[in-house]
């Protein structure tokens, strides 16, 4: 993890520092849990199983970005952050990132590609991000 890389992305404006609440980042987990949990349900439609994996993967990275005390009005900006939040490489927000595009299609221009493989890649980045996440001391055991 690497602060220096987030107190930069503040610097130049694309993070504001804020302290996350214990309760905003215990609410975020929990979501990001229950929907990822969701999104491996293969009974579900491809398309809500994309939305679940990659709100549970928001929910996630924002928490981790909450922990550190910033907030970003971008969301693919929190996936950016993930090798300075809880320190993962970079394949790991790359498929974030492919997904954030896939989602602005499906939101902005009504153009979901069903590309079967995506969804499991995106439960396998949420995981990843998840367990991450849960290597940080506890919320409120560091004050962000």
């Amino acid at each position: 993890m690497t602060e220096a890389g987030l107190t930069n992305l503040a610097r130049i404006g694309k993070l504001a520092a804020e302290p996350g609440s214990v309760a905003e980042i215990v609410g975020l987990l929990r979501s990001g849990v229950e929907r990822l949990r969701d999104a491996r349900n293969e009974a579900l439609a491809y398309s809500s199983r994309f939305d679940l994996a990659y709100n549970a993967a928001h929910a996630f990275s924002l928490a981790a970005l909450r922990w550190h005390g910033y907030r970003s009005d971008n969301r693919y900006l929190v996936f950016q952050a993930l090798p300075h939040t809880p320190g993962l490489p970079a394949p790991v927000w790359r498929v974030l990132a492919k997904a954030h595009e896939v989602r602005n299609a499906a939101e902005y221009e009504g153009c979901l590609d069903v590309d079967l493989a995506l969804p499991n890649g995106l439960i396998d980045a949420a995981e990843k991000v998840s367990v991450a996440v849960g290597l940080l001391p506890a919320p409120g055991a560091k004050s962000p």
